[in-house]
C-alpha cells in the first residue's frame, strides 16, 4: 500500500476499550466524590502534618501521641483565630446589613458616581437592593444558629477525616512501604523515588500555598486598615482563602475588595486599593509563586488552568484547590514512565542487531 501503514483491528479495539474504560472510571469517580473529597483533605492534610509529627517523633515521643499533640496544636490555633475573626467578621455583616442604605446615599453624594446615576437610575436600584438586605441577611444570631446547624451536619464528616488523616499518619509510610514490596526488587529503586517525589512535590507546594495565602491575607488587612476600609477582617481572610487557588484567585479577591471600597472613599480608596493589588499580583507572579511551583510542581501555567478547571467541574472548590498537587504527581508519573520507556527502547534497539561472533582462534601446532 505504497509504505502506508495498516492500524490491525486489535489496536482498534485496544483503544476503544481503553477509553470506555476510563469514561466508565470517570463516571464511577464522579459518583463517590464525596468520599473522594473526604480522601484528599485527608491526604493532604496528613502531608501537611507530616513534618511536625515527625519532628515530634525523632524527639523521643511515641508517634500515636505526637499526632495527637499535633491534632491538638493546630485545634487550639483554629480556635483561637477563630474568636479573634468570628466575632468582628458577626459584627461587621450585621453593621452592612443595617448601613448598606447609607452606604447607597453616599454613593448618590459622589460627583462621578452622580454622573453615572443621572444616565442609568443606578442609585434608586441600589437603594431598593439595600432596604431588602437586612432580611435577607437576618441578625447575627440566626447566622450564628444556622453555622451551628452547619457544623453539626459535618461533624461525621470531619470526625472521618481526622480518623483517615490519624492513621495515614501513623501507618502511611508501611502502606507505602508494603506497596514497594509487591514490586519486583530490580524496580523497587525506582519505584520508591518516584513516591518520594510526588510526596515532597505535594509536601512543598502544600506549604508554599498556605505561605502566599497567608501573606496575601496579611497585604489586605493592612492596606485596608490604613485606608480606614470597613470589614478588613472578612476581606483579609477571604482573600487569603482566594490565593490559595492559583493563577484567577487573588485577582477574584481583588474584584471583590474593589467593591467594596467604592462604598467607602471613590475613587482615592479604589485607586490605591488597585495599585496596591498590582504591585502585589507582581511580586506574587514574578517573586513568591515560582518559588512555589517551580520548585516543587514545576506544571505549565496552560496545565495549572486546565486542572484547575477539571478539578473545580468535578469536585468544586477542594477540587480547585487540589487540582495543581494532583496534577504534579501525575506528572511525574507520566515522566517516570517515558523516561523508563525511552530507556528500555534503546536498549532493546541495540539487542535488536546481533553481533557476529569472532571467528573461533586459529590453533598452529608445531611439529
Amino acid at each position: 500500500m505504497g509504505g502506508r501503514q495498516q492500524i490491525s483491528t486489535r489496536t482498534i479495539a485496544r483503544v476503544f476499550f481503553t477509553l470506555v474504560g476510563l469514561a466508565v472510571l470517570l463516571y464511577l469517580l464522579f459518583l463517590v466524590r464525596s468520599v473522594i473529597q473526604l480522601i484528599l483533605i485527608a491526604v493532604f492534610l496528613a502531608i501537611a502534618l507530616g513534618p511536625a509529627v515527625d519532628l515530634f517523633a525523632r524527639r523521643g515521643a511515641p508517634r500515636p501521641l505526637a499526632i495527637v499533640g499535633v491534632f491538638l496544636s493546630v485545634g487550639m490555633v483554629i480556635f483561637i483565630i477563630g474568636l479573634l475573626v468570628v466575632p468582628p467578621v458577626v459584627d461587621q455583616v450585621e453593621t452592612l446589613a443595617t448601613d448598606a442604605p447609607g452606604y447607597v446615599e453616599d454613593l448618590r453624594e459622589n460627583s462621578t458616581i452622580r454622573r453615572y446615576d443621572d444616565r442609568y437610575d443606578i442609585s434608586a436600584r441600589l437603594t431598593d437592593q439595600a432596604e431588602r438586605l437586612p432580611s435577607r441577611l437576618g441578625d447575627a444570631a440566626s447566622a450564628l444558629q444556622a453555622v451551628t446547624i452547619g457544623v453539626f451536619a459535618t461533624l461525621i464528616q470531619l470526625i472521618t477525616v481526622l480518623t483517615i488523616c490519624f492513621f495515614l499518619l501513623l501507618d502511611g509510610r508501611r502502606i507505602v512501604e508494603f506497596g514497594l514490596e509487591q514490586v519486583s526488587p530490580d524496580q523497587r529503586a525506582r519505584y520508591t523515588q518516584v513516591a518520594l517525589d510526588i510526596y515532597r512535590s505535594v509536601g512543598g507546594y502544600v506549604a508554599g500555598a498556605l505561605t502566599i495565602a497567608t501573606v496575601c491575607g496579611l497585604v489586605t488587612y493592612v492596606t485596608l486598615l490604613l485606608l480606614d476600609v470597613p470589614f478588613l477582617v472578612p476581606l483579609s481572610v477571604l482573600m487569603g482563602f482566594l490565593a490559595l487557588i492559583p493563577l484567577v484567585g487573588a485577582t477574584l479577591g481583588g474584584f471583590i475588595v474593589a467593591g467594596v471600597t467604592l462604598l467607602n472613599d471613590f475613587p482615592r480608596d479604589t485607586i490605591i486599593w488597585i495599585i496596591v493589588a498590582i504591585v502585589y499580583q507582581q511580586v506574587e507572579n514574578n517573586v513568591l509563586q515560582p518559588q512555589v511551583y517551580k520548585r516543587t510542581v514545576d506544571l505549565h501555567p496552560l496545565v495549572i488552568v486546565t486542572a484547575i478547571l477539571l478539578g473545580a467541574s468535578l469536585l468544586g472548590v477542594l477540587g480547585a484547590l487540589v487540582a495543581i498537587p494532583i496534577a504534579a504527581a501525575f506528572q511525574i508519573l507520566l515522566r517516570d514512565y517515558w523516561a523508563h520507556r525511552t530507556v528500555r527502547s534503546s536498549v532493546l534497539s541495540t539487542q535488536g542487531d546481533p553481533i557476529e561472533a569472532p571467528p573461533p582462534p586459529i590453533e598452529i601446532s608445531s611439529r
